[in-house]
């Protein structure tokens, strides 16, 4: 059988972010978001959600980029002075895999996102991580011992199959080679994955897409991997949101992008793809 989830990242970025991933929940095909400790628009992330019981609610653990939750004096090689996480995500994976940020202190800010969710009576289905930090090992321990000593047992797993990842992306040329990249990249991971996934009883679907693809899953090509996918259960990545004045202050990468994720998960034909398949939705409360 193939069942699938569509999953959208960064709920509680920004109003217009939350906009577009409950239209997509609603009136599209999305069943599963994670939320963002520290978003800007938490409270209206959380405000939507209960109003939507159906769409599955993981956190979005956040490492780079943004204000931390936990106290900047527990996590003084995590932040700043400010309390402020690492810009960019080369410049933490360099401080952490020399040892420059403490793991005892990414496990502290996990915590203290994980918390602030749950105090706002979010019953937390998963986790990710915002740009795949948990992809290095490090990190991905860290995860395991919160997740275990939280009772979550439901994670992404972001290894993207790098045949699927170019059958699915080729033919944008430059504009998609980093993030090929990175697919690769993530990919070396996941023996070591694997590993610390069994050590701390942690399950993931059985596929993932989304990674060399981000921001540009509009109707025809989420339709084309709909089309290609495997047996098993499949997350897809997406990015969905409505592209505003909050959004463009906001910094992130992905902008207009967002509508284009947005217009695929309502798109008829992508309904249609699913059901001619047979494919099964699920959320992340399925998973095995």
């Amino acid at each position: 059988m193939k069942e699938l989830i569509l999953n959208a990242d960064d709920f509680g970025m920004t109003r217009g972010v939350n906009e577009g991933i409950i239209r997509a929940h609603r009136e599209g095909v999305l069943t599963s978001a994670t939320l963002m400790a520290c978003g800007a628009a938490l409270e209206d992330a959380v405000e939507r959600a209960m109003v939507n019981p159906g769409l599955a609610v993981g956190c979005h653990l956040v490492l780079v980029g943004g204000r931390a939750i936990a106290p900047r004096e527990e996590i003084s090689s995590l932040v700043d002075q400010a309390g402020v996480l690492p810009e960019t995500l080369p410049g933490f994976i360099a401080r952490v895999s020399v040892g420059r940020i403490r793991a005892e202190e990414i496990e502290r800010e996990m915590r203290a996102q994980i918390e602030k969710i749950r105090a706002a009576c979010i019953e937390i289905t998963h986790l990710d991580t915002h740009k795949h930090t948990h992809a290095h090992p490090t990190v991905m321990e860290a995860l395991g011992r919160v997740a275990q000593a939280t009772g979550i047992t439901r994670v992404r797993k972001p290894v993207e199959n790098f045949r699927d990842s170019w059958e699915t992306s080729r033919g944008d040329g430059a504009r998609l080679s980093k993030q090929l990249v990175a697919a690769a990249a993530v990919r070396a991971m996941a023996p070591r994955f694997d590993v610390v996934s069994r050590k701390y009883g942690l399950h993931s679907p059985d596929q993932f897409l989304g990674l060399a693809t981000t921001g540009q899953l509009g109707p025809t090509m989420l339709r084309c991997m709909i089309e290609a996918l495997a047996e098993g259960q499949t997350e897809i990545m997406l990015h969905p949101g409505v592209c505003d004045a909050e959004l463009r202050k906001s910094g992130s990468r992905l902008q207009q992008q967002r509508e284009t994720e947005l217009e695929g998960l309502l798109d008829a034909g992508v309904r249609s793809a699913i059901e001619e398949r047979g494919i099964r939705l699920i959320s992340f409360r399925e998973v095995n």
